[in-house]
């Protein structure tokens, strides 16, 4: 028994030596504690890929775009291709298991001469995703607040109540991610017991108490055209429709990259981090089409539901099945579980601005690290009122939530797919980890790539018609013009100062140290960097 745990303990220490020489060999040092198990690292990206946000938010736009047929096939289709794109994650995350995001992932499977631009353009959408995947959620918890608080009551939703209460939500996180930092760790506990036995209880009760139940060929077959009078079935096609209706599904399963910025506090990061990936994105395909069935086979009456009189056909479902008050209460449940994912979220947003700013993607103000609570609080205000202001159409324009969602989407998803296909194209850079996918290894990013680049087009078309100031998708607009930006300022100036990220241990060798609250900028005070670039690169001796 003792020569046993001898041998476990000896190959633990094995296994952290391990990580720790690859981590080096990728030119950072190991600061942060590695005791995330597999379970912890996967734990964490399906607590934010959070089944319950993306579909109870936008089962109201999968119903009026395309229907219950759609939904649920659009759902068993999105999940199969989304596990390409995993899996491509998954490959580079062995070779590279390291905290940094996909901006990283870009420069270090980019030849030498293109590795900045790579970086460059990646973090500009991972940035652009992140900020519109906070305000999804977040928007999304602000609408079924105001829906919820109708049921009941003399109240009436605004889209300025509504604007009203998003405002208020973003100050919540925004302050728990300034001033509690260290109880961050215990909600996420809670988060994650919330989306697996809180959201299965919510699903199961559903299923179990509902009156009457849909047949299957109405959940698997029917299809419905809400998008206007006439809708795009009848102005362009069926099919057209249905493409549009998977935003829904895609949606929802966003955010798996978590396991990856884990990967340096996750032991054997080079098998358990890509582990983690995968898991989170087949649980969640399985979990989210148990909840989107559970409620489309609970549905009592599907007119009444499309155009319910609160205004959310998931809140209507409830009223039909459980009465007022029970409805209530499951809503309260599910708005606590959209504010969790909110939360952690901007949690991730803000560290990856942080980051970006500290290799000189974004002004080297953000990198200010406040030395009494350990957070990057200008990087999470610069979250939270990005964040609001992407939100603002919503005053004049019915389909903003569902561009938001649109945005997010295309930003997070080109991100994924850039190192993809920075690997695929420069195969002799992508030096692959224990985690490999042999002879699949390049169609699996050529389908994941093609998958992405369908993503990219299919959102950003109209997706109600007529199409006037009121129901015009401004994904393309938003999209495009962080694409403007991002290689226009690249043309114009960033390519004269922006390296790249940087690696530590060349930082550590000057004496600073990257991961220690205010160091850069000590350092940068002293001249130690160059303050043309900020923290991106040490200011060299010729």
């Amino acid at each position: 028994m003792a020569d046993a745990e001898s041998n476990n303990l000896t190959n633990l220490a094995t296994t952290r030596e391990q990580d720790e020489d690859r981590l080096a060999e990728l030119g950072y040092k190991q600061e942060l504690m590695r005791n995330w198990s597999l379970i912890h690292n996967f734990g964490v990206s399906f607590s934010i890929i959070s089944v319950i946000t993306g579909i109870t938010t936008l089962f109201e736009y999968g119903l009026s775009t395309g229907g219950p047929g759609v939904m649920s096939v659009g759902w068993i289709v999105v999940s199969f291709f989304t596990i390409f794109v995993a899996l491509g994650m998954a490959e580079i995350v062995s070779a590279v298991p390291t905290s940094g995001g996909p901006y990283f992932w870009a420069a270090i499977l980019a030849p030498g001469d293109k590795s900045a631009f790579a970086a460059w353009i990646t973090g500009w959408f991972n940035l652009l995703g992140q900020v519109a995947v906070t305000t999804g959620i977040t928007f999304g918890c602000a609408q079924l607040i105001s829906t919820t608080a109708a049921v009941q009551s003399g109240y009436s939703p605004t889209a300025g109540k509504t604007i009203g209460i998003y405002a208020a939500l973003l100050v919540s996180h925004g302050t728990l991610n300034t001033f509690g930092v260290k109880i961050l760790r215990y909600l996420n506990n809670a988060s994650i017991i919330l989306h697996s036995i809180g959201v299965t209880c919510f699903a199961i009760a559903v299923l179990s108490k509902a009156p009457t139940h849909q047949s299957a060929k109405f959940v698997f077959a029917s299809f419905y055209d809400g998008t206007g009078d006439p809708g795009w079935s009848v102005r362009a096609s069926p099919a057209y429709v249905a493409v549009c209706g998977i935003l829904m599904s895609q949606y929802t399963v966003t955010g798996y990259d978590a396991s990856a910025h884990l990967s340096e506090e996750t032991q054997d990061a080079s098998w358990n981090a890509p582990l983690g990936v995968l898991m989170s994105v087949g649980v969640s395909a399985v979990f989210g089409f148990f909840l989107i069935l559970s409620l489309l086979f609970s549905i009592q009456d599907f007119a009444k539901t499309v155009d319910s009189d609160v205004g959310q056909p998931v809140v209507q479902i409830l009223i039909d099945i459980f009465g007022d008050k029970g409805a209530i209460a499951l809503m309260t449940l599910v708005i606590v579980c959209v504010w969790h994912c909110g939360l952690f979220s901007m949690t991730s947003n803000s560290r990856m601005m942080f980051g970006f700013s500290r290799d000189g993607g974004i002004p080297h103000f953000f990198t200010h690290v406040d030395g009494r609570f350990q957070s990057p609080i200008r990087t999470v205000w610069l979250a939270a009122t990005l964040s609001f202001l992407l939100a603002l159409p919503s005053l004049g324009s019915s389909v903003a939530f569902s561009a938001a969602t649109s945005i997010a989407t295309i930003g997070l998803y080109i991100s994924y797919g850039l190192p993809i296909l920075i690997g695929l194209i420069y195969p002799s850079n992508f030096k692959k980890g224990p985690f490999n996918l042999q002879f699949a290894s390049r169609i699996v990013a050529l389908v994941a790539v093609c998958w992405v680049f369908f993503l990219t087009i299919v959102l950003c078309l109209p997706q109600q018609n007529p199409v006037d100031s009121q129901t015009l998708n401004y994904t393309p607009v938003a999209v495009g013009i962080v694409a403007l930006w991002a290689f226009g300022s690249w043309s114009l100036w960033a390519r004269r100062w922006f390296t790249g990220p940087i690696k530590q241990t060349e930082a550590e060798r000057m004496g600073i140290s990257v991961t220690k609250p205010g160091a850069l900028e000590q350092a940068e005070a002293a001249g130690k960097l160059d303050g043309r670039i900020g923290a991106a690169a040490v200011r060299s001796s010729s």
